[in-house]
């Protein structure tokens, strides 16, 4: 590990996996090492306090440390992420796989609070709202606060989660409060979607059928902004695919092809 990146596998290091979050910095290294088996995997662990300053972190690690253009894999914000980062830098991606992407219209942002609320109960259920209410207040939360903000949406968002398979996470309100309030703008905007036009490369986006965050809110819009692009949707499957007992070889299987077309085994 050099400062905020990790290595796996052996070089050619043309695989970059991108966290969510933003601020949930390691949550990607299951995916980091399993893939590491195979290929040359890079695990950034994004620091940077703004949402433009994460896109230069970004490519300036894709053009410093991997050996371009890489597949980029970017997970929950991450897939956000990696779509500014392949409109704003082309020549540093090859292919971009969205992994449980949030939705690129407000319009289907809506019910995935609801839906998260209706598969918890009691005290889980109360204090997520809290938390859910305070993230959009004027004062900041802590850093213990966004991890319980964290687990108590993770245990809405699995289907049949497997015990103990998630990878050491170092959550950061600073930046989360940083960088998700100017994307959640640019959704309601349009500018989001907007700024997915100006990507060249293929664009796969992976989702779960238990995802609360609806799979049309990623098919429908890209579907229609993009060239090239596929939709794959795993079942039995909520928002952490390699975390899901019925669905992580699936999705496994899925990114060693895609990765395969890209770059060979």
């Amino acid at each position: 590990m050099t400062g905020n990146l990790r290595f796996y596998g052996k070089p050619p290091y043309n695989v970059a996996v991108v966290h969510g979050g933003p601020g949930a910095a390691g949550e990607m290294a299951p995916v980091a090492r399993e893939l590491g088996k195979v290929w040359g995997v890079l695990e950034p662990l994004q620091t940077a306090t703004t949402l433009n300053g994460q896109v230069e972190e970004l490519g300036a690690i894709l053009r410093e440390q991997a050996s371009r253009p890489a597949a980029v894999i970017g997970y929950s914000w991450g897939a956000w992420l990696g779509c500014f980062v392949a409109a704003r830098y082309p020549e540093q991606v090859q292919n971009l796989i969205l992994v449980a992407s949030g939705p690129f219209e407000r319009r289907y942002a809506d019910g995935i609070l609801r839906r998260r609320l209706e598969r918890l109960e009691g005290t889980e259920r109360s204090e997520l709202e809290a938390l859910a209410k305070a993230l959009r207040g004027p004062r900041p939360l802590d850093n213990k606060s966004l991890a319980r903000f964290g687990a108590l949406t993770s245990n809405a968002d699995s289907f049949d989660p497997l015990p103990h398979a998630s990878g050491p996470m170092e959550c950061a309100a600073e930046i989360f409060q940083g960088v998700w309030e100017s994307a959640a703008q640019m959704r309601a905007r349009g500018e989001l979607l907007e700024s997915v036009k100006g990507i060249r490369c293929p664009v796969v986006a992976i989702h779960g059928d238990h995802d609360p965050h609806p799979p049309e809110g990623v098919r429908e819009p890209l579907s229609g902004a993009l060239d090239d692009f596929e939709f794959v949707l795993l079942k039995n499957c909520g928002h952490t695919p390699w975390l899901e007992r019925q669905a992580s070889d699936a999705f496994f299987k899925t990114l060693g092809h895609l990765l395969s077309e890209a770059h060979g085994s």
